[in-house]
């Protein structure tokens, strides 16, 4: 038996399944976001750690006979918040998380102070990544700084406490500004742009690999009788890529959730950071990836439905499961700035187009479009790369929207396989690396694709349409982006 356990912003997630990947039970616990100033985001990783505690409970509960014949666990995390311990490994102040946009100015001072950075990094540095956020308490925190000893991922600190290690894995160290992603180790030129070097870092491992194991007072707690190895996991994207089977050079996935994500694995490090592209390694050996990444994706919807006063499931079945035509209105999709293409945490989104006939249908559907058109940019991006796919996974809560897959499907041009069966995402992927590790097995058997329950094609006319429409959208990308200047 194995358990995966991702720790996302919303909640812990914890899925436990047999030798044959069958899953067995889940548990989730929610979590709460603190913003106590205009762009913050924080939590207390106490409240990952006592999340984690419940779910862990949970399936203790329900399936006792199966947590006793544990022999893995897995480690899927939101990626780049920066978990701050001085010596003893006390938390010195509340996490900063991923969607935290205070660092900007930070971001300059690194690139500044190491012109290498990006060729290094492979990625433009942005609020988001951590080591900014450490420059940034660096500056305004200075004493938090000089107590800082080590600093840790969200998932890592939730490792330290199931095995007393201090570790992280390639996929997630990867998004902090800090990894040489090429060479799959820590650079010391990036570190010591940061005021940091080595001692700051945990050990890295690959994902599959072993990272420690399970301390036996927890192993007791939760009725499990043998020895427990934890598995080096995933940042939350590169573990969902392994839940899906996206871990061969050229398979893909789509990713319609609160943000929106465009990843297809490589077999080599390939950078395009004059679009913002993220370059990262993958969680299994060997293998990188890039993203396209959105940030308002359902959100897009979502708050389109709070103006209207309903839910977003009401505005997009309203529209039946296919349009015939691109709405005559365009909606720019960045309520909270924006990563691919444009990395401009001060861009913000808008309406075009609208006429005395626009109305709630037309409104929705240019927003499902707008979103849409972001993805193409992130396609757009990830080809300038050198990066190509021919179809792709549809995940996501958008993913059960029958008519914004068909419009993401003719807008990026490729068929998308929604899959059938189990749950695909980051606990499950993180569950099937604690199988590599515990088994001693190869990630690529391990990690195969799931069935496909349909796949949606694009509509031939539709996108020729859509390639037209997209032509307005990026001009008023370009104008938006004029403004927020």
């Amino acid at each position: 038996m194995f358990i995966g356990i991702d720790i996302g912003t919303s909640s812990v997630k914890a899925v436990l399944i047999d030798e044959h990947q069958a899953v067995l039970a889940t548990a989730s616990e929610a979590l709460a976001v603190s913003r106590p100033h205009p762009g913050h985001s924080e939590q207390d990783p106490q409240a990952w750690w006592d999340a984690t505690l419940a779910v862990l409970g949970a399936l203790a509960r329900t399936q006792p006979e199966a947590m006793r014949a544990v022999a893995g666990i897995g480690l899927s995390g939101q990626m780049h918040g920066a978990v701050l311990l001085d010596a003893d490994h006390k938390v010195l102040r509340p996490a900063i998380l991923w969607n935290d946009t205070r660092s900007e100015a930070e971001c300059l001072a690194l690139e500044a102070d190491c012109p290498e950075l990006r060729t290094i990094f492979g990625n433009i540095m942005m609020p988001g990544f951590t080591a900014p956020k450490l420059r940034w308490v660096e500056t305004h925190e200075p004493e938090i700084f000089a107590r800082t000893r080590l600093v840790l991922l969200p998932k890592d600190y939730v490792r330290l406490q199931l095995t007393g290690e201090t570790a992280s894995d390639m996929s997630d160290a990867a998004g902090t500004g800090w990894l040489d992603v090429a060479a799959r180790d820590w650079s010391d030129a990036a570190l010591q742009a940061g005021h940091l070097d080595r001692s700051h870092m945990p050990r890295l491992v690959e994902g599959s690999a072993v990272s420690g194991l399970l301390r036996p007072a927890l192993a007791d707690r939760f009725g499990i009788s043998g020895a427990v190895v934890v598995a080096g996991g995933g940042g939350d994207n590169a573990a969902s890529a392994c839940g899906i089977g996206a871990v061969r050079p050229g398979t893909a996935f789509v990713s319609l959730g609160t943000s929106g994500v465009l990843f297809a694995s490589t077999d080599r490090f390939a950078p395009n950071t004059a679009s913002a592209v993220h370059a990262f390694c993958h969680a299994v050996p060997d293998t990188w990836h890039q993203m396209g990444v959105i940030l308002s994706a359902t959100d897009s919807i979502e708050w389109l439905a709070r103006l209207f006063g309903s839910d977003a499931a009401s505005l997009t079945t309203a529209l039946g499961e296919r349009v015939a035509a691109p709405s005559r209105a365009l909606f720019a999709p960045y309520l909270a700035g924006e990563r691919t293409p444009h990395n401009m945490a001060g861009l913000r989104g808008g309406f075009a187009g609208l006429g005395h006939e626009a109305d709630r249908a037309s409104m929705t559907q240019a927003v499902l479009e707008g979103v849409a058109f972001a993805f193409r940019d992130c396609q757009e991006a990830l080809t300038d790369a050198g990066t190509g796919y021919d179809r792709a996974w549809a995940v996501g809560g958008g993913a059960r929207s029958p008519v914004w897959l068909s419009i993401v499907a003719s807008v990026l041009r490729r068929p998308l396989d929604l899959p059938a069966g189990a749950d695909s995402g980051g606990a499950f992927g993180a569950a099937r690396l604690a199988i590599c590790a515990a088994r001693h097995a190869d990630p690529l058997e391990v990690c195969t694709p799931p069935g496909i329950a349909a796949t949606i094609e694009p509509d031939p006319a539709l996108a020729d349409a859509y390639d037209l429409a997209y032509g307005r959208y990026r001009i008023l990308a370009d104008g938006l982006k004029q403004l927020a200047r």
